[in-house]
């Protein structure tokens, strides 16, 4: 797992090669503002070897942050990610290593049988209850999640994962009240509290697409204030002396920043965005789409890069997306050693400042 002594040390390895606040704080210890993301790709062994190649780069060049998820690339993502670690210049603790569960994952490739294989190998052997499936793909059941933290563990090779992810549990309000999943989101907790106090899990959090961006009318949307009582009630339950929720994930970017301009939460008195919500609570935001899965590294528009540092278009939006209030790191998935070059170098440049990142919204 990640100690404060090791990322500590990993910031220092690297003096004033980067800018103002390029490490941040998350826990303890510290963590790049800049992050690789390993969703994108299909399951082959040549895109796992560009993986790998890329994660090791990352990690050896000033990136400490890996994010994955136990059904990305049919769940090869999370195996080359441990070995990605095990094969960089560095130790396991002096990287944060973040993944999810929620979807049914595949095991190494696409089964022609995409519906059997999930009754076959979940349902018949009693690691999901066919009631607990929505869209016949996604669990937030105790017992699955208990059994996707040891399969991620055992994917990555590790004895423990510093953040663990319940994996868009918007995806259950397709077939259960909100209520509901508000009750099994409760449990969900409830079972990483426990891995957590084992040891296995450092700290989880909740990856989200739409549920934290969108309105409170909107089908997706989940409350973070309920989120966050659900929490504190999970680690009451487990005799636990705090909750471990301590990070959120959701699309942000320059052509998707809900989550800054949309009131969606509920904070006291007010109403208030997903990033402003975070800052008054102390949570973390990791930031997925950064660069809008390639878009914006090629087509950001002329009146808003003008107003972001960075060389390229790539490293502009790059560092709109680490530069929001709250937002702790964002994450961009790459296979490409140029890409990881260029990614990296964002970060020599200092973050906006609150007025400057407002002007990009003038």
């Amino acid at each position: 797992m990640a100690t404060a002594r090791g990322t500590w040390g990993y910031r220092d390895r690297f003096g004033d090669a980067f800018g103002r606040t390029y490490f941040r704080r998350f826990g303890p210890g510290v963590v790049s503002s800049v992050g690789i993301g390993t969703y994108l790709g299909e399951p082959t062994d040549a895109v796992d070897d560009r993986y790998r190649g890329a994660i090791r780069l990352a990690l050896d060049s000033g990136v400490n942050l890996v994010d994955t998820a136990v059904n990305y690339r049919c769940g090869r993502s999370e195996r080359v990610v441990g070995e990605a670690v095990r094969g960089a210049s560095v130790d396991r603790e002096e990287v944060v290593v973040a993944t999810k569960g929620g979807f049914v994952p595949f095991d190494g490739s696409r089964p022609d049988d995409p519906a059997r294989y999930v009754r076959e190998t979940f349902v018949d052997t009693g690691l999901v209850d066919a009631s607990d499936l929505a869209r016949g793909s996604h669990s937030i059941a105790p017992a699955f999640l208990d059994a996707m933290v040891d399969r991620s563990l055992d994917s990555l090779g590790f004895d423990s994962v510093d953040l663990y992810y319940v994996h868009n549990p918007e995806t259950q309000l397709a077939v259960r009240s909100r209520a509901d999943v508000y009750d099994r989101l409760g449990d969900a907790f409830r079972t990483l509290e426990r891995r957590r106090a084992a040891g296995d899990v450092g700290a989880y959090g909740v990856a989200t697409w739409e549920a934290f961006r969108v309105p409170p009318d909107h089908d997706a949307h989940l409350g973070l204030a309920e989120v966050l009582a659900r929490a504190e009630d999970a680690a009451e339950a487990v005799g636990a002396e705090d909750h471990g929720l301590a990070a959120i994930q959701l699309p942000f970017n320059v052509s998707m920043a809900d989550a800054f301009t949309v009131p969606a939460h509920a904070h006291g008195d007010d109403t208030v965005s997903a990033l402003e919500f975070a800052a008054r609570e102390g949570l973390d935001v990791f930031a997925s789409a950064s660069l809008g899965q390639g878009e914006l590294a090629r087509d950001l528009p002329d009146a808003v890069a003008a107003e972001l540092a960075g060389e390229t278009d790539a490293q502009r939006a790059l560092n709109f997306a680490r530069s929001a209030p709250a937002v702790t790191a964002a994450l961009v998935g790459t296979s490409s050693p140029e890409n990881v070059r260029e990614n990296v170098a964002a970060g020599t440049f200092d973050p906006l400042g609150a007025s400057a990142f407002d002007a990009v919204f003038r």
